[in-house]
């Protein structure tokens, strides 16, 4: 018996996603679970690969942004139940790495080796198209209604916030909020700068808020980006097609400069900006993705002299057993706003529209829901 559904193959570059329909075994093997998506995020991490500025080998269910339940577990699963509500993890994690054991799973040896080469941890797949192996990219392959996961890479979490909220929380505002208080370890009363309002950009500014920044500057080219940061928390919101962009951050970055410099696009120019635009032993946080072999060039003389820090955050440096929970209980006392981060909400057949909004730069995040009722499903 397989379980057959549709998905969102990634077919080549430049090509729009095929919704094909894919097949998983009945139960999932030893240390696995079975996972019904209510929803899932696009991401521009996945506009990587429909680009072509990341190899990846075809075909491919791309999406590594997602919520849903347990249906049902393997043989040693321990941590996770079926009816379980979870959100899905694109670090799964051996635990017993030296970077696990010291509290950073996100640079995993295992998760490296397999899972960044969208393989499970014996090298294979989980999901057929008639006998024919599919990839699941980072080992989710969230643009399909079902996966099948790593025990690690399921995070059980509390059952009264939306499946589609939660499912944001599986990257951008992991990733966002992160790496202000993970990464940067953002000091109440700082000057921090954010240099894109997609959802991880957001996510920067609500973590900075949550720090209690004093000053908090958030830069995009689109004029409703700009005044949902200014929603979320930032104090000043700039166009960063201004002619005088540099000038304005001069003014605004206390004391000749920021204290932090986040860049969440991933492109060369604004992470310049971002390195540039730092005072006196001010950190630039890259948490952006550059497509494979970008380089940037950096005065070493200044970083030196002025004692700046270029830091690069991945997955916010979380430990997501712990901050997927937390992140939800701030949505729950209402400290930090997850329902403002979704745009749009869309079918898995219009999946493709939604990349075009992100090409166009429209929209904070787009949220693919796979069952209305279940995505939004909650006690609350």
């Amino acid at each position: 018996m397989t379980l057959s559904f549709p998905a969102a193959v990634f077919r080549g570059v430049d090509e729009p996603l095929q919704i094909e329909q894919v097949d998983l075994p009945d139960g999932p093997p030893p240390g696995e679970v079975l996972v019904e998506l209510a929803a899932s995020g696009l991401c521009f991490s996945d506009l990587h690969v429909l680009r072509g500025d990341w190899p990846a080998p075809t075909p491919l269910v791309l999406g590594h942004e997602g919520a849903g339940v347990v249906r049902a577990v393997g043989a040693g699963v321990r941590r996770l139940r079926e009816g379980d509500h979870v959100i899905l993890c694109w670090t799964p994690s051996c635990g017993v790495c030296r970077f696990c054991a010291s509290g950073r799973p996100s640079l995993c040896d295992e998760a490296k080796a397999k899972a960044s080469r969208h393989v499970m941890p014996d090298g294979t797949t989980r999901l057929r198209q008639g006998g024919v192996p599919v990839h699941s990219y980072i080992a989710l392959g969230t643009f399909g209604r079902f996966v099948m996961v790593q025990e690690s890479a399921a995070i059980a979490i509390r059952r009264d916030v939306p499946l589609d909220l939660a499912s944001l929380v599986g990257c951008a505002v992991t990733t966002g909020i992160g790496a202000v208080i993970n990464t940067a370890k953002v000091e109440p009363g700082a000057s921090v700068l954010v240099l894109g309002c997609g959802g991880v950009g957001l996510s920067v500014v609500q973590g900075a808020a949550l720090a209690r920044a004093a000053t908090i500057v958030a830069v995009d080219l689109d004029p409703e980006k700009r005044q949902l940061a200014t929603t979320l928390g930032a104090t000043h919101a700039l166009d960063g097609a201004d002619a005088n962009l540099q000038g304005r951050l001069t003014e605004l970055g206390a004391g000749g400069g920021f204290d932090y410099a986040f860049e969440a696009i991933g492109a060369p120019a604004t992470t310049d900006v971002a390195i540039r635009s730092l005072g006196k032993g001010g950190t630039a946080v890259l948490v952006g993705q550059v497509p494979a072999g970008v380089t940037v060039p950096i005065d070493p003389l200044l970083i030196s002299d002025q004692e700046r820090v270029i830091r690069g955050s991945n997955y916010g440096s979380a430990r997501p057993v712990v901050d997927f929970p937390r992140i939800l209980d701030l949505y729950a006392r209402g400290v930090i706003n997850l329902d403002l981060m979704v745009t749009e909400r869309i079918p898995l057949e219009e999946i493709n529209s939604g990349f075009d909004a992100m090409r166009a730069h429209r929209g904070a995040r787009t949220v693919v829901e796979f069952d209305h009722g279940l995505a939004r499903a909650s006690s609350m």
